[in-house]
């Protein structure tokens, strides 16, 4: 039998179908509303990341956000450093891409193509994956870590920010329960925090804090930091220098 394929509501006016969610389409529309109440202290990370790029990003960097859709985190970059900064965003997605257009700095270029299918010209002092490898297939997620390392200059960094699974299973439920209770307070319904599981189904494949190392450290990365931020026992930010 086949599933239900009835769209449902997973919240700010985003709709989806069981095991199909999708970046495209009107997702775009609601998607930066819906993210910063969806992932704990959404802005505060994006504040970390601009703080770490203070010591990579030079006169005439080159800098990559892989998966930037709408643009937010360039564009508070962006005002952060000089205009002869580059900044180029990975986005296949046409809806996001259109909403960037609108308000994204005269330096910035959107590329667009998935990660795995880009052919970057460039070699970057500054490279941004902010919840995005989490969403690239597995049997293709080490050649995509392989990719940018090949592709960040010497000395260059590399900020990666995921959703990680808990080490054994009772933290693991411990994660998931607080992360419900967080998104009740945010004002999802439970149907709707339901509906975002179902919809998620086999297109979010979150690693663990040690399968997401193994990944960096085979792609050629030896300088490793990991910053778990206060309260986001489900979010881990791992800064990653090329030596």
């Amino acid at each position: 039998m086949k599933p239900n394929q009835k769209k449902i509501s997973v919240g700010s006016g985003i709709h989806s179908k069981n095991a199909r969610w999708s970046f495209g389409g009107q997702t775009a529309k609601y998607f930066q509303g819906h993210v910063e109440k969806s992932v704990p202290f959404y802005k505060d990370c994006h504040n970390l990341i601009a703080e770490f790029s203070e010591f990579f990003i030079k006169e005439n960097s080159y800098c990559l956000d892989v998966g930037c859709s709408t643009g937010s985190l360039i564009r508070l970059l962006s005002k952060r450093h000089s205009r002869r900064v580059r900044w180029h965003g990975l986005e296949p997605e046409k809806e996001m891409m259109k909403i960037f257009k609108q308000t994204k700095p005269g330096n910035a270029t959107l590329i667009p193509k998935r990660l795995e299918n880009a052919k970057l010209t460039n070699k970057y002092d500054f490279i941004i994956a902010f919840c995005t490898m989490q969403f690239i297939r597995p049997s293709i997620r080490q050649q995509c870590y392989s990719k940018i390392y090949k592709k960040l200059n010497w000395g260059g960094g590399f900020i990666l920010f995921e959703k990680v699974r808990a080490p054994d299973a009772r933290f693991q439920d411990i994660v998931s329960q607080i992360y419900t209770e967080f998104k009740i307070n945010q004002g999802f319904t439970e149907e709707q925090i339901v509906n975002k599981t179902k919809a998620l189904k086999g297109v979010l494949e979150p690693f663990s804090t040690a399968g997401n190392l193994g990944l960096i450290k085979r792609a050629g990365f030896v300088n490793v930091a990991v910053i778990t931020p206060i309260l986001i026992p489900s979010d881990e930010v791992f800064p990653t220098i090329k030596v």
